[in-house]
C-alpha cells in the first residue's frame, strides 16, 4: 500500500508546524493549512510556516475549517489517507469573552473536518483534545478512565465535545483523541505561560502570578508531544477496543506555578519581581497525566525535564527577539 497523503490542520500553529515539519523529515507526503487567524500575532505563524515547513517542503493553504464548502475542496484536492487535526481557538481566558470563536472554530470546524473524513474515507483522524477536560480534579494523576463532565470553561466544553462527536461518529472512522497537557517550548504561543511570563521578564516588569503561584501544571516539552502525535498516528489499529480512542501526553511530572517561573528566570538570567493575586475564572488546581495507555501502546512517554526544555526555550526567544530569526 502507497504512503498516505497526510493532512495537518494548524499548521501555522505552535504544535501543529513542529508535527508537519517531523513528517515531512521522516519522508512522508505531507500537507498543511491554517486559517492564519489574529488571536495572536500572524507573523509568528507565518514565521513558522517559513522556518519549519517551507525548508521540509510542505505547503500551508490558508483554510477555514469552519467553512463546510472550503473542506469538502480541500480534501477533494489532496486526498489525505491520515488527517491530524490540530487547528482550534486555543485559549482558556479568551473563551470567557469569545465564545462565538470557539463554537465557529472547535465545534463547527470539527464536525466539517469529521464529515470530510467520512467522505473520503479516511484511514485515521488523530485530533488535539487537551488537559482541560479533566475540570477542576484534585485526585492526581488523571487518567483517561476517569470522568470528564464538568469543564470550568466554554474552551474545555468544545474539546469534550470533540471527544463526544468522533466517539458517536457512525461511519466507522478510526478516530484518536490527544490530551496535551501545558506544551512549551520554541516557537511557542505568546499567551502561554513560557512566552508571556519570559517576555516581562526581561522586561523588568512585575509579573502577575495568579493562585499565588500555588496552582500546579504537568508542563509538556514540544519534541515529547510532537514524538507521541507521530506514534500514535501511525499506531496499528486496536484489536479490541473501539475505532475511538484517547490519550493523554504529559510530562507527568507537576510543579507549581512558583517552580516553574523560578526555573524560568534562573535561565533567563534575572530576578522576577512578583504580583501575587487570587485565581482567575477558569483556571484549575491542577493538572498530571498518568501516560501508562500512551507507554503500553506506543512504547512512549514524555520525559524532557523542564529545566531543560526551558533552557531550549529561552535560547529560541533570544533569538527571536534580537531578530535573528526573521
Amino acid at each position: 500500500m502507497p504512503d498516505p497523503v497526510i493532512l495537518v490542520t494548524g499548521a501555522a500553529g505552535f504544535i501543529g508546524a513542529f508535527v508537519a515539519a517531523r513528517l515531512a523529515q521522516q519522508g512522508h507526503a505531507v500537507h498543511s493549512c491554517d486559517n492564519f487567524n489574529a488571536y495572536y500575532d500572524p507573523a509568528l505563524k507565518r514565521a513558522r510556516v517559513a522556518h519549519l515547513l517551507a525548508p521540509r517542503g510542505v505547503p500551508c493553504r490558508t483554510v477555514e475549517l469552519a467553512d463546510a464548502a472550503a473542506v469538502r475542496a480541500l480534501f477533494e484536492a489532496l486526498k489525505p489517507g491520515i488527517v491530524v487535526h490540530l487547528a482550534a481557538q486555543a485559549g482558556v481566558r479568551y473563551s470567557i469573552d469569545h465564545p462565538e470563536t470557539y463554537v465557529q472554530s472547535n465545534l463547527v470546524g470539527f464536525a466539517n473536518v469529521l464529515e470530510a473524513c467520512r467522505h473520503h474515507r479516511v484511514q485515521h483522524l488523530v485530533y488535539a483534545s487537551s488537559s482541560s477536560v479533566y475540570g477542576d480534579r484534585t485526585d492526581p494523576p488523571f487518567r483517561e478512565t476517569q470522568p470528564t463532565d464538568s469543564p470550568v470553561s466554554l474552551y474545555a466544553a468544545t474539546k469534550k465535545a470533540n471527544e463526544l462527536m468522533a466517539h458517536s461518529h457512525l461511519y466507522g472512522l478510526r478516530a484518536t483523541g490527544l490530551r496535551f497537557f501545558t506544551v512549551y517550548g520554541p516557537w511557542g504561543r505568546p499567551d502561554m505561560a513560557a512566552f508571556g511570563f519570559a517576555e516581562k521578564l526581561l522586561a523588568g516588569q512585575p509579573l502577575p502570578v495568579f493562585g499565588h503561584g500555588a496552582l500546579q501544571r504537568d508542563f509538556t516539552y514540544i519534541d515529547d508531544i510532537v514524538e507521541g502525535v507521530v506514534r500514535v498516528a501511525f499506531a496499528s489499529p486496536p484489536a479490541t477496543t473501539p475505532a475511538h480512542e484517547v490519550f493523554n501526553i504529559g510530562n507527568h511530572s507537576p510543579v507549581t506555578v512558583l517552580q516553574f517561573i523560578d526555573t524560568l528566570a534562573a535561565a533567563l538570567g534575572v530576578q522576577p519581581a512578583l504580583q501575587m493575586l487570587p485565581p482567575q475564572p477558569g483556571d484549575v488546581t491542577m493538572t498530571c497525566a498518568d501516560v501508562t495507555r500512551l507507554r503500553e501502546r506506543v512504547g512512549f512517554e514524555p520525559s524532557t525535564p523542564l529545566d531543560v526544555g526551558l533552557r531550549r526555550f529561552v535560547a529560541w526567544l533570544r533569538d527571536w527577539k534580537r531578530g535573528a530569526i526573521a
